[in-house]
C-alpha cells in the first residue's frame, strides 16, 4: 500500500519558477510510489492571477495523477513590499486551512519558501496530520535577507532565526540542495545536534533541454526577434532578483557598450528588472537587452541562443543558495562566467567540470577582466569550454536526483 505525501510548494505547474519545476517533475517521478497531494498558491508568479482563480478559496485539481488544493492569493507588485507580504501571509494561512482538509498523512514534505514561513508551515503540517516532516532547504533565511540587506532590524532577524532554526529542530529529515549549505546547517548548530540531513542537488530535465547548433530554426528565429543575430551573447536566464548583484554586474556591462558584437541578454523577471531596464535607459546601453521569460518548452532555444551564460550569487550568499540555473545551463553545454563565492557550490561545479572562468562575487575588477577575456577570445573560449554536459550526466540527471529523493521519503516512511 503507498504511503502518502502531503508537499507544500508555493510555486507549482504550471508556474515558470524554477521550483516550481523542481516539485513538479519530483511528484510525476513519485506518484507511483507515493499518494500525493500538493498544497500550493494559484498560479502567480508574475504577480498578476488570472480571473477564474479569484472566485473561491480553494480550487481542487489533478495533475498527471498527484492532487492538487490550490489556495487564493491576492494579486501583488515584486518591487511593493506591503503587497508581496499580503500575499505570502495569504498563501501562509490559506495553506494551513488547506491542511484540514487532507486528512492524515504519513510524510509532511514542505520547502523554504515563503522564507520562514515555509518551514513554520512544514511545522503546523506536521501537528495537524502526524506526519514525519522533510524540510527541502533551497535558501537559508535570514541569511539571505541580511547578506542583501532587505532589512536591518536586528530583532526582527533574530527572530526569524530562531523560527527557522526551530523549524529544522522539528523536521525529520532536512535536504539542502548544495555541500556548502549543508555546513551552513552545521554552523547553524554549531555541530552540536545537527538535525538529520542529506544533499540532493536541484536538476534539469537533460532529455528536454540540450545542446543544439546555433542554425537550428527556432534558435534564428529567437535571435532575429530579440536582435541578438549576428551578436556573441552573453546572457543571464532566469530570476532577476536580489540575490545576484545584478545592479553592479551590469554597469560592468555599461562599459563595452560601444562594442557592436556583443550584447548581454537577460531573459527572466523579478524584483529589480524595471530598475535595471531604468538604468540602461538613462545611459543608453543599447548593448543590454531584456527578454520576457520563455515558456518550459522553448526553454531549450533560449538557452542554446547564448554563447556564454552568467551564472551568479551576490557577495554573502555562500552556504545560503545555489542557483539553479546553473543545471540548465550546464545541459545546454554552453560555457559559464561565474561570479560566485568560492567553495559555493556552484563555483565548485564549474571549477570541477572546466565549463567556464570563475570571478569572485564583488570582486568588479576581476569581472571586468574576465569579461574582457571572453570577448577577446570569444569562440575560441567557448570551444575550451563546452564541457558542461558530459559533468552534468555523469552526476546531476534529473533521474538520478529524483531517485536519491525517493529512497530517502521511503526510509522515512
Amino acid at each position: 500500500m503507498k504511503k502518502s505525501l502531503l508537499l507544500y510548494a508555493n510555486y507549482f505547474y504550471p508556474e515558470v519558477a524554477s521550483t516550481a519545476q523542481i516539485y513538479t517533475e519530483l511528484c510525476e517521478g513519485l506518484v507511483d510510489k507515493f499518494n500525493i497531494m500538493v498544497i500550493c498558491a494559484v498560479p502567480c508568479y508574475t504577480g498578476i492571477i488570472e480571473q477564474k482563480y479569484k472566485d473561491r478559496k480553494y480550487y481542487y485539481e489533478d495533475y498527471n495523477g498527484v492532487k492538487i488544493i490550490r489556495v487564493r492569493v491576492p494579486d501583488f507588485t515584486k518591487e511593493n513590499k506591503v503587497s508581496r507580504v499580503k500575499h505570502i501571509l495569504s498563501y501562509f494561512f490559506n495553506s494551513i486551512w488547506a491542511t484540514f482538509k487532507v486528512g492524515r498523512q504519513d510524510l509532511v514534505f514542505t520547502v523554504s519558501q515563503p522564507p520562514i514561513l515555509g518551514g513554520i508551515l512544514g511545522t503546523i503540517g506536521k501537528m495537524i496530520t502526524r506526519g514525519k516532516l522533510i524540510y527541502n532547504v533551497q535558501d537559508f533565511n535570514p541569511e539571505q535577507t541580511i547578506a542583501v540587506k532587505y532589512a536591518g532590524n536586528k530583532l526582527l532577524l533574530n527572530t526569524m532565526l530562531w523560527f527557522d532554526k526551530r523549524s529544522c529542530k522539528k523536521a525529520d529529515l532536512i535536504i539542502t540542495v548544495g555541500r556548502d549549505m549543508q555546513k551552513n546547517l552545521e554552523n547553524r548548530f554549531e555541530n552540536k545536534k545537527v538535525p538529520p540531513n542529506i544533499v540532493i542537488n536541484n536538476w534539469i530535465n537533460e532529455t528536454s533541454v540540450y545542446p543544439l547548433e546555433k542554425t537550428e530554426d527556432k534558435i534564428v528565429e529567437f535571435k532575429e526577434k530579440y536582435q541578438l543575430e549576428n551578436k556573441f551573447v552573453i546572457m543571464s536566464s532566469g530570476n532577476i532578483g536580489l540575490y545576484y548583484d545584478f545592479e553592479n554586474i551590469i554597469k560592468i556591462a555599461g562599459k563595452y557598450k560601444d562594442d557592436s558584437s556583443t550584447v548581454f541578454a537577460f531573459v527572466g523577471d523579478g524584483a529589480i528588472k524595471s530598475t535595471l531596464e531604468e538604468y540602461c535607459q538613462v545611459n543608453h546601453l543599447d548593448n543590454v537587452i531584456f527578454i520576457p521569460y520563455q515558456d518550459k518548452k522553448d526553454l531549450i532555444y533560449s538557452l542554446n541562443a547564448a554563447d556564454v551564460h552568467i551564472v551568479t550569487n551576490a557577495k554573502g550568499i555562500k552556504g545560503v543558495s545555489v542557483p539553479s540555473k546553473i543545471y540548465g545551463v550546464l545541459a545546454a553545454n554552453i560555457p559559464i562566467l561565474g561570479i560566485l563565492e568560492p567553495e559555493t557550490e556552484a563555483w565548485k561545479i564549474i571549477e570541477e567540470s572546466d565549463c567556464g572562468i570563475l570571478c569572485e562575487a564583488g570582486n568588479y575588477d576581476q569581472i571586468e577582466k574576465a569579461i574582457t577575456k571572453i570577448i577577446e577570445e570569444k569562440y575560441d573560449f567557448v570551444d575550451k569550454h563546452s564541457t558542461g554536459r558530459a559533468y552534468l550526466v555523469g552526476r546531476y540527471t534529473k533521474d538520478k536526483s529524483i531517485e536519491m529523493y525517493s529512497e530517502a521519503l521511503e526510509n522515512l516512511a
